[in-house]
């Protein structure tokens, strides 16, 4: 696929927006995608629901999925990108034994309602443990919940937990906060990172898809997870799904060279998390045949991203929040820009890496088993 001019054009600016543009892309290529609903309206009362387009060869060997909307709010770029692919001579470039997945808004309530959590404030990609087993514990976030969950009486810019932030990080260093913060938590339910008590409908969902296309089955597996919010503005960073030793490791090093980061190895702008998503992708198609890596684009500054989610953690653990509010628009729009800066120069740096990122999966899925 050459990378040309970005056609900006395949970004949305609404769920309902870019599920139209998704769906209107897959007719032109005769393609009709599965539906999933999800049992809560969007904000207007629009059918929330996961689309899934399968591109290629039924009984194809190998196949690339692409996947957005882990993160709800998130999920305007990784539709984006899907949108190009689809449009901008993605399947035309397959080739032969490779076909391509392509899952759009696993988590639609939270892209709908602006948020980057499930309808139970449930982070979805802290959801993938398995709940027959004791939860991953994170005794560390205690201390650090009263810099993450302002009380009700408390409002922005939340000089106290702004202060318990930094008396913590003057305590413990900033590496240690970022652990605590984002590494995950199964005990408060209004708060940040949640990874639930039981498997979301999105993750039942996507499970269910795993199942419906067989992908066990396959030789091989290559997930690109469109992800935003770390690291530097508009940089896509490839991010290992991998634990090292795996196979899925030894493959993604050889797919994306030296800009392939892994959490393990302290390489990567992630914390290492027990929950992520991956390791429902890991247990349902098998270690051998899984790849996966997370595409990271960066956004704003660190504490720029922070504050914005703990204003909108706070908005709805305090009830505040009513769709159509002013109050509540000017939060969720800061939150948005937060994981959707929308403008042109970050959209194009999105697209380029994002084709860039598709182009090496699948040239590493053709030539397996050579690499």
């Amino acid at each position: 696929m050459s990378l040309g001019e970005p056609d900006l054009s395949c970004f949305a600016a609404t769920y309902a927006e870019a599920r139209d543009f998704f769906r209107d892309a897959c007719t032109r290529l005769a393609v009709t995608p599965a539906e999933h609903r999800h049992p809560l309206p969007g904000p207007n009362g629009e059918v929330l629901a996961t689309d899934v387009a399968w591109i290629g060869d039924a009984d194809a060997p190998r196949v690339l999925v692409l996947l957005s909307g882990t993160h709800g709010v998130e999920g305007s770029c990784g539709s984006g990108c899907q949108v190009d692919w689809l449009v901008n001579g993605g399947p035309s470039a397959q080739p032969k034994g490779v076909a391509a997945l392509l899952i759009h808004a696993i988590n639609p309530y939270g892209y709908a309602w602006l948020r980057r959590t499930t309808e139970e404030n449930v982070d979805l990609n802290r959801n993938g443990v398995d709940f027959g087993a004791p939860l991953p514990a994170n005794p560390d976030y205690a201390e650090v919940r009263s810099a993450l969950c302002p009380p009700p009486g408390e409002l922005p810019p939340f000089p106290g937990a702004q202060a318990a932030r930094a008396a913590y990080i003057a305590r413990h260093g900033n590496a240690a906060y970022r652990k605590a913060r984002t590494a995950g938590q199964y005990t408060d339910a209004r708060g940040i990172h949640f990874g639930g008590t039981e498997p979301t409908w999105s993750r039942l969902t996507l499970e269910r898809i795993i199942r419906d296309f067989h992908l066990a089955e396959r030789e091989q597996v290559a997930v690109v997870d469109y992800h935003t919010g770390l690291g530097p503005f508009g940089y896509g960073e490839p991010i290992c799904g991998s634990r090292p030793g795996e196979p899925g490791q030894r493959r993604a090093r050889a797919w994306y060279g030296d800009s392939l980061t892994e959490p393990m190895l302290g390489t990567s702008t992630s914390s290492v998390i027990p929950g992520l998503i991956q390791y429902v992708w890991a247990r349902e198609v098998g270690l051998d045949r899984i790849s996966f890596i997370a595409l990271e684009y960066g956004t704003y500054s660190t504490e720029e991203v922070d504050d914005a989610m703990v204003e909108e953690n706070w908005l709805y653990a305090t009830g505040r929040a009513h769709w159509g509010d002013p109050a509540t628009t000017r939060v969720q729009q800061r939150f948005r820009r937060a994981y959707y800066p929308d403008t042109p120069d970050w959209k194009e740096m999105v697209l380029v890496r994002s084709r860039q990122i598709v182009r090496q999966t699948t040239r590493g899925l053709a030539r397996w088993p050579a690499v």
